[in-house]
C-alpha cells in the first residue's frame, strides 16, 4: 500500500471517527431539547411572545442560556442582531454547528464576565433564571448589559409573598443547573428584583397557551405541577394593552 493511500486512509478514519463523536453529542443535546414536550412549551411561549407586539425587529439582543438555540431564531428571522450565550461546552458546540456565521459565546451566569458589545437593546432571558442560586445577582448583571428591554420568562412558586429557596438540580442533566444549585421564587419576588434594576416592569394580561403557565393565581394548583410566568422590564415606558404595571391576579390564555 503505498504512503500516499495510507495517508488518505488514516485521514479518512480522523474524519469518520470525529463526525461520529459530533452526531453522538448532537444526538444528546437533541434528546433533551427536542423531546415533544420542550418543542410544545417553546412553540407556545414564542407564540405569545410575538403576540404582545413588542417593537424587536432589527434590534442587538443578548441571549442568556440558549440551550440548544430553540429560540435564537425568533430573533435572527426579524434581522436582529444575536449575541448568542451558554455555559456548557456540549451546547456551545452544538450552537456553533447550528449558527456557524453568528455570535455564540460562553457565558457563566454565576461567575459572569463584561460582554464586548454591551449594552444591548434587548436581553432574552427564558427558562434560565431558576436554574441559578443567585438569581437576584443575575437581573442585576442583566440590567447593566441591558439599554431598552429585559424579556423574562421562568418557573415559579405559588405565593403572595416574596420569597424564594434554594434547591439543588442534577449537574449532569444539560437543562439542568450548571452548578448543581438553582432557586425557586415567587412572582413578587421577581418583580421587586426587577424594579431594582428598571424604572418600568410589566405583566402580560395574557398567558402562553400551556398547562404550565395558568391564569388564576389565587388558587394553588391541587397536583405537582410546574407554573411559569413572564415579565417585561423596560428603560421607557411602554404604551401597550396588552402589558400593565398593576399586580395581576388573574390573567387570560392568549386567544
Amino acid at each position: 500500500m503505498s504512503r500516499k493511500l495510507q495517508r488518505w486512509l488514516r485521514s479518512a478514519q480522523h474524519r469518520f471517527t470525529r463526525q461520529g463523536r459530533q452526531s453522538d453529542q448532537e444526538r444528546i443535546v437533541e434528546s433533551y431539547f427536542h423531546r415533544a414536550d420542550y418543542q410544545h412549551l417553546t412553540a407556545r411561549t414564542l407564540e405569545h411572545l410575538a403576540s404582545l407586539g413588542l417593537p424587536l425587529r432589527s434590534r442587538s439582543v443578548l441571549e442568556v442560556g440558549a440551550g440548544a438555540g430553540d429560540y435564537s431564531s425568533f430573533f435572527l428571522d426579524r434581522s436582529c442582531r444575536v449575541t448568542i450565550t451558554e455555559v456548557r461546552s456540549e451546547l456551545l458546540a452544538y450552537l456553533q454547528r447550528r449558527y456557524p456565521q453568528h455570535d455564540i459565546r460562553r457565558l457563566d451566569l454565576e461567575q459572569p464576565k463584561p460582554l464586548a458589545g454591551a449594552p444591548f437593546e434587548i436581553v432574552f432571558c427564558y427558562g434560565v433564571l431558576y436554574h441559578l442560586r443567585h438569581p437576584d445577582d443575575t437581573l442585576a448583571y442583566l440590567g447593566a448589559h441591558c439599554s431598552d428591554l429585559l424579556l423574562v420568562s421562568t418557573q415559579v412558586i405559588f405565593g403572595n409573598e416574596s420569597r424564594i429557596v434554594e434547591v439543588d438540580e442534577p449537574q449532569e442533566r444539560l437543562p439542568q443547573a450548571y452548578h448543581g444549585h438553582g432557586s425557586r421564587f415567587t412572582r413578587r419576588w421577581l418583580r421587586e428584583q426587577l424594579l431594582r434594576q428598571f424604572p418600568y416592569v410589566y405583566t402580560p394580561i395574557t398567558q402562553p397557551v400551556h398547562p404550565q403557565f395558568p391564569c388564576d393565581w389565587t388558587t394553588p394548583p391541587d397536583h405537582d405541577t410546574l407554573v411559569r410566568a413572564n415579565f417585561v422590564a423596560a428603560r421607557r415606558p411602554l404604551t401597550n394593552p396588552l402589558l400593565t404595571e398593576a399586580w395581576l391576579d388573574r390573567q387570560e390564555h392568549q386567544p
